[in-house]
């Protein structure tokens, strides 16, 4: 009896530590090309153009989905605005490639390297931790 309190205890202590851990979790900026028609972006087309089911902005822009190869701002942005872990949404992408119903997206070691890329890319759009620099647009997410 004693062991199960202290097992469930511990549990509880674990789950307690994991939810602070995503509760303080910053969230991420939707970026694009600054030359970009529109300053909002709908949840539900944000996710459509992460996963592949959506190609074009609401102006016939081609949007151009690039990411993170990991990382917290990886991680937070496939939880918050595609619902999906890091290997579910690598898993969902393969498919498509081999399915030929699309392309691995565009993938960036550092915030910088994918900030200069949307910077000078018409139609790009991804996200970063922090923005420091005025060379893209930030997306504003509406319901």
């Amino acid at each position: 009896m004693r062991s199960n309190v202290k097992t469930r205890a511990y549990m509880v202590g674990l789950a307690a530590i994991f939810a602070c851990g995503v509760a303080t979790a910053q969230d991420v900026f939707i970026v694009t090309y600054k030359g970009a028609g529109g300053s909002q972006i709908t949840a539900s087309q944000l996710r459509d153009i992460f996963i592949g089911t959506r190609s074009r902005f609401d102006d016939g822009t081609r949007a151009i989905p690039v990411i993170l190869k990991g990382g917290p701002a990886h991680e937070v942005f496939l939880h918050k605005h595609i619902g999906d872990s890091p290997d579910e949404f690598r898993t969902r992408w393969r498919k498509a490639l081999f399915t030929g119903q699309g392309a691995m997206l565009k993938e960036f070691s550092s915030e910088a390297a994918l900030l200069d890329y949307i910077a000078v890319t018409p139609g790009a759009i991804g996200y970063v931790s922090r923005i420091n620099q005025d060379s893209v647009k930030v997306l504003t997410i509406s319901p």
